[in-house]
């Protein structure tokens, strides 16, 4: 049985479901909270109700599940093959607001399926444009990654940004206590045990909450039971101006893609990506976007929130993660359990996750360090990291460019630091020392 539980920490290897599926469910609920809220968001501006709302949540927990499998077993040369966990990410929200604010939501599908076709061909293709990016700016995006997801973590850790009760008492005691619990468990337990610290946080932060009256279970009322997607729920409309927004900010996904494949197999293979892998993820991720278009949903990408997770405990068991997708799937064919899912309190996610973000900037740094730190390395990160993390925290700055440009540089630092280190990489000398 130790055999057995050792092969959590190898990609390929047999391990008993019941061991595995509490490591499955904690990458699920590592990023469940941050997977719908991305809907929310966009739906609410777009001026969809609230059905149509918890309707598009099912699909997406259906399709993040199947994108998440494809990456684990990959289908022909579509997916790495890597303990990549799929989900609806943050970046897209800013730009499909504004589309869905002015073209409608069926704007929004049409120039998903665009943008993700478009990603998945560069993904098929990434070997003859690959080569630009180089080790040095595989760091420090992973590590812009990190510094980005830090704020993620500290608004959850306040109850959610935007919350009538944000930064109250209560939340410091819910998200501090999670926290502790966290380390006290990844201190004291033994063996691979140690590696369920997230899951445990989770459980005693959430007992926590109860016991607060912190926790609504009225939004499970009227939920039904079990529910089939819908596919096509919403007629696509293609817009030239929102097909062009969706395409730069699906290279910027890709971007986020590469940073999250280089990170997940540095921390959890102490090894770099191959170039398969790589193209394999990126087709995934457009590929499985255009599919979601289908059933209504916002692309789904490679998420980082779980990169952090496999870097603090090193589970890369790939039918472990499995596992995980399989209650996604349910989590959308059975509704109840979604919605009993989404009753985790945001401060409880923040006081798990906040040190998983960490994680990713450590990995980052260390990815730096093994660049080595010449000049011309030294040069790249400052500079990269110091523009897209300075200027993002001041968005007023891109005001003088047209509003396509704001929409996907001002406040998203990771596009910012790869686009810099891209050039920076491309116009610096390859020699600084002399």
């Amino acid at each position: 049985m130790n055999n057995e539980m050792n092969n959590i920490y190898q990609l390929n290897g047999k391990v008993p479901v019941m061991k595995a599926i509490p490591f499955g469910l904690q990458h699920i609920l590592a990023m469940f909270v941050a997977n719908i809220a991305p809907i929310l968001i966009v739906a609410g501006a777009s001026g969809l109700t609230t059905e149509q709302s918890a309707m598009l949540i099912q699909n997406a927990m259906i399709i993040a599940g199947i994108g998440t499998l494809i990456q684990l077993f990959p289908i022909w040369r579509i997916g790495s093959g890597l303990p990549i966990v799929m989900g609806i990410s943050f970046t897209f929200v800013s730009v499909f607001c504004f589309v869905g604010a002015n073209y409608g939501y069926p704007a929004i599908m049409g120039a998903v399926l665009i943008g993700g076709i478009v990603e998945g061909i560069l993904g098929l293709f990434a070997k003859y444009w690959m080569k630009a990016i180089t080790p040095i700016v595989a760091a420090s995006v992973v590590t812009a990654i990190g510094f980005s997801l830090l704020s993620v973590g500290a608004s959850s850790f306040g109850g959610g940004s935007g919350s009538e009760n944000f930064g109250s008492v209560q939340n410091w005691i819910l998200g501090m206590i999670t926290l502790l619990a966290c380390i006290l468990f990844h201190i004291f337990a033994k063996s691979f045990w140690k590696h369920l610290s997230v899951l445990f946080g989770l459980v005693v932060g959430y007992i926590a909450a109860m016991c607060m009256g912190m926790v609504n279970f009225s939004t499970l009322a009227g939920t039904s039971i079990i529910a089939l997607p819908r596919i096509m729920p919403f007629s696509m409309e293609f817009h030239p101006g929102a097909i062009l927004s969706a395409i730069l900010i699906f290279l910027v996904s890709a971007t986020e893609t590469i940073g999250d494949t280089t990170a997940l197999a540095a921390a959890g293979l102490n090894r770099e990506p191959s170039g398969k892998e790589i193209a394999g993820s990126l087709a995934c991720d457009g590929f499985i976007s255009a599919l979601s278009s289908v059933f209504g949903c916002l692309p789904i990408t490679s998420f980082s929130q779980n990169v952090g997770l496999v870097a603090m405990t090193k589970v890369v068991n790939r039918f472990v993660i499995a596992t995980g997708a399989v209650i996604m799937i349910l989590a959308g064919i059975f509704p109840i359990f979604g919605a009993l899912l989404a009753t985790l309190p945001d401060a409880v996610l923040g006081g798990c996750t906040i040190m998983m973000f960490g994680t990713i900037v450590v990995s980052g740094i260390q990815m730096i360090g093994k660049c080595g730190y010449s000049q011309r390395n030294i040069t790249i990160v400052a500079l990269s990291l110091s523009i897209g993390i300075g200027f993002t925290q001041v968005p007023e700055i891109f005001a003088v460019f047209p509003k396509l440009v704001q929409n996907v540089f001002a406040e998203n630092c990771v596009a910012v630091v790869f686009l810099v280190s891209i050039l920076l990489n491309l116009v610096l000398p390859k020699n600084m020392e002399t």
